[in-house]
């Protein structure tokens, strides 16, 4: 695919991304190019600007040729003032559109045909610069724009053929000067020395954007995959909970029923046995109610709120008692205590990376929490033997393990696109004596004050 066709079918593409304050964002590939492409014609303006004022200088100074030099100035400094305001124009968020472009472009094509006019027109050798033109916008503009610029830059040069200040070659000195035809000729390679340059450097650079836009649209893609992933996974948990609602009390009514019968009391095996029964029941019935909370989407009213502290507390504690490890180690340093009201399944997330590390070093866990400006970092640690290169380099893909049941590889998975979510990130390294997860989760994402502005 040629590179001005590539570049529409980019500008045609949208997507969807994941924000941190509406769940779904949408970036436009095409303000983003837009955006690359002026700065693009911005340093090729630098570049016109220097090549004047070198020619200019070379053709008065020496060749003697006498040159309107104030006004042709006047139009160096009018391309200036454009290419700094162009440069302002590039630090705003507002989203630049083809036609921005396009009248960026005429602005080129009219100073060009004023210098050209003010320097012989159609028999200086710099008239066909105009084919630069043309080819700029064949690349960066839709047809419409492009053929608008041929036919500009076309008229402009029958223009030039018929309208023109003479350059007074008669009167040059005749030591420094060559004749009329061979200075032409220089000037024709100059002119070809010089578009050609401009090419070359115009063409490397659409590549590059072009590699960076194919890049940027295949993480997209790949992102959307992930996040139509997670949803069908959610909806198969929220039915499976629905469905396991049902038998689950069955189950309860049942098992207080054999609470009551004398012969099965009496025996203390059984009585504990039916403890045990009752616990996980209860834990069965509380994992449920947790899936069916957050497939529910109940955020302020639903969370409790507390503080940055209290919750790392409460969570160390709760997966102390109830994984019961060999060793667990527990570091809080977060500084300022702010108010927050976590998500329930971020919860889950810390859980999920701290069962990782029990898994693969039973013996110790560490868990670490400090606070990094505006983000909390939390550090999972253990002793194990670390992570393989490959499931480094595919960290977070879905069914991406070590383990070998089938139904292993997910928990990553929805650990780092719950982060992402977040608008937080996580990073797994090897250390030198087993490995580590650092979690990085902006602080704001778990404030009051965006909990009470999102319900």
């Amino acid at each position: 695919m040629s590179s001005p066709t590539r570049i529409a079918a980019l500008r045609r593409r949208r997507f969807r991304w994941p924000g941190i304050k509406d769940g779904i964002a949408t970036i436009s590939i095409e303000d983003s190019t837009n955006k690359k492409n002026l700065l693009l014609l911005v340093t090729l303006r630098w570049v016109a600007i220097c090549g004047q004022i070198a020619t200019i200088v070379i053709v008065r100074l020496w060749f003697d040729i006498p040159l309107p030099i104030s006004e042709m100035g006047e139009v160096i400094v009018f391309l200036f003032l454009l290419n700094l305001a162009t440069v302002y124009r590039c630090s705003n968020e507002a989203p630049i559109a083809d036609t921005e472009l396009l009248v960026q472009l005429l602005f080129d094509v009219a100073t060009l045909t004023i210098q050209l006019y003010l320097s012989g027109g159609a028999t200086n050798p710099f008239i066909s610069l105009f084919l630069l033109q043309v080819i700029l916008g064949a690349v960066l503009l839709r047809p419409l724009f492009t053929w608008t610029i041929v036919v500009l830059t076309g008229g402009c040069f029958i223009w030039l053929t018929a309208n023109y200040r003479e350059i007074g070659l008669a009167h040059a000195h005749e030591r420094a000067s060559p004749n009329l035809f061979d200075l032409h000729i220089h000037g024709m390679f100059v002119c070809f020395a010089l578009a050609s340059v401009l090419l070359v450097l115009l063409v490397t650079r659409i590549n590059r954007n072009l590699r960076d836009q194919d890049a940027r649209v295949s993480q997209m893609r790949q992102h959307a995959v992930e996040q139509e992933h997670i949803v069908r996974m959610g909806l198969l948990a929220s039915g499976a909970a629905h469905e396991l609602s049902t038998p689950l009390a069955t189950l309860s009514v049942i098992l207080q029923d054999w609470e009551r019968m004398p012969k099965l009391t009496k025996d203390p095996e059984i009585g504990d046995e039916l403890g045990e029964m009752a616990a996980a029941l209860a834990r069965c019935k509380e994992i449920v109610a947790r899936v069916l909370l957050t497939a529910g989407e109940i955020r302020a009213e639903g969370m409790e709120r507390t503080t940055i502290a209290r919750f790392l507390d409460d969570v160390a504690q709760e997966w102390r008692s109830l994984r019961a490890p060999a060793h667990f180690s527990y570091c809080r340093r977060v500084g300022d205590d702010s108010a927050i009201a976590p998500d329930l399944i971020l919860k889950q997330t810390l859980f999920n990376i701290l069962d990782n590390a029990l898994e693969a070093s039973p013996g110790w866990v560490g868990l670490q929490a400090e606070r990094r400006d505006d983000f909390l970092v939390l550090t999972v640690r253990d002793k194990g033997p670390g992570f393989p290169a490959d499931i480094l380099a595919r960290f977070g893909k879905a069914h991406q393990t070590t383990k070998d049941r089938p139904e292993s590889g997910l928990g990553l998975f929805l650990v780092v696109n719950v982060l992402r979510k977040l608008g937080g990130s996580i990073e797994p390294r090897n250390s030198a004596d087993g490995a580590m997860v650092e979690l990085r989760i902006p602080i704001g994402a778990m404030s009051i004050e965006e909990r009470d502005a999102e319900s």
